[in-house]
């Protein structure tokens, strides 16, 4: 694909500096000299007057909000690049009944900043953060969601102690390593003429479709996923599945592998236990609800990787 590393979370060419995790003089160093995120229940603190996120020094009051200490997520030349999870501090106008929503639209300001600096939900600004800061934000969200999830060895049971800097978590009592997963994900630009296959889960926001998508399963292609899925949702059969790109995905933690197939059949027989609906749209309806902000249909959210495929598609430019 020709824009295949244009898409947002894409990469950076962040140097991520392996070597140094181990490193406990030379991260303290860097710790104290560097710069950092700041990430709090996973939303980075960011700045809409600059679109970016705010990068702090080790001394500012915020950071000493966080409990543990800081992950090392790379250099930016000679400076390093870190992430407090800050999610200890208490917000009083905190609203829960938003930060529980699939898309949380609050936003939280700590003493001392600005009205446009605040802690926002990722999804929401994902289209705007540079291509280093949207590796920064995803690759932080991703490594404090797994640490929360995964507190314990899964071979033995003891709790288990976070290692190299955030990217490993050692087991004391077996001596077991565990390190952060990524789950791959098959999401497929099926095609049938002037018409691509949507669908939609019904946690979604209303209106809201985007390509079909599915877990590889162990033992599995990229090419039978993506058939086994479309198949499974919607009853649609698929003949060649091409590779077009890749997202990663920090929603927890995903690798989005984007396929683009052609659609052997266009009868939908649509299962109601894997997506609410799913629906053929031909090129003109997607333009039109793209310009239209009253459209019944809702595109998939700029910068994700669905959005990015079917922008393309409609350019013909995919190959």
């Amino acid at each position: 694909m020709r824009h295949a590393e244009a898409v947002t979370f894409g990469g950076s060419g962040l140097d991520r500096a392996a070597e140094l995790r181990t490193n406990t003089k030379r991260l303290a160093e860097l710790q104290a000299a560097g710069e950092a995120i700041a990430l709090w229940h996973g939303k980075p603190l960011f700045d809409f007057e600059t679109s970016a996120l705010i990068r702090l020094k080790s001394n500012h009051p915020l950071l000493q909000e966080a409990t543990e200490p800081p992950h090392f997520l790379g250099l930016n030349g000679n400076t390093g690049l870190l992430v407090y999870d800050v999610s200890p501090w208490q917000d009083p106008n905190a609203d829960a009944e938003a930060m529980a929503q699939f898309f949380d639209p609050s936003q939280n300001r700590y003493p001392g900043f600005s009205e446009a600096q605040v802690f926002s939900e990722l999804r929401g600004i994902m289209a705007k953060l540079s291509p280093q800061d949207a590796e920064l934000a995803a690759t932080a969200r991703s490594l404090f969601e797994w640490h929360e999830n995964h507190p314990f060895c899964s071979k033995c049971g003891a709790p288990s102690e976070v290692a190299q800097s955030g990217w490993q978590r050692t087991c004391p009592a077996c001596g077991a390593f565990h390190f952060p997963r990524t789950d791959p994900v098959v999401i497929v630009l099926a095609t049938h003429g002037n018409s691509v296959l949507l669908g939609r889960s019904p946690n979604w926001p209303e209106g809201m479709y985007s390509l079909l998508a599915g877990f590889m399963e162990p033992g599995e292609t990229m090419e039978a996923a993506a058939r086994r899925e479309v198949f499974e949702e919607s009853g649609i059969r698929l003949g060649d599945v091409r590779y077009l790109s890749s997202q990663p995905w920090p929603f927890p933690s995903s690798l989005m592998i984007g396929c683009f197939a052609d659609a052997l059949n266009t009868d939908i027989t649509l299962d109601p236990n894997e997506i609410e609906d799913a629906r053929w749209f031909t090129r003109e309806e997607l333009v039109a609800a793209s310009v239209d902000e009253k459209s019944a249909l809702k595109p998939a959210r700029k910068g994700s990787i669905a959005h990015f495929l079917i922008n393309n598609w409609l350019a013909d430019t995919l190959v």
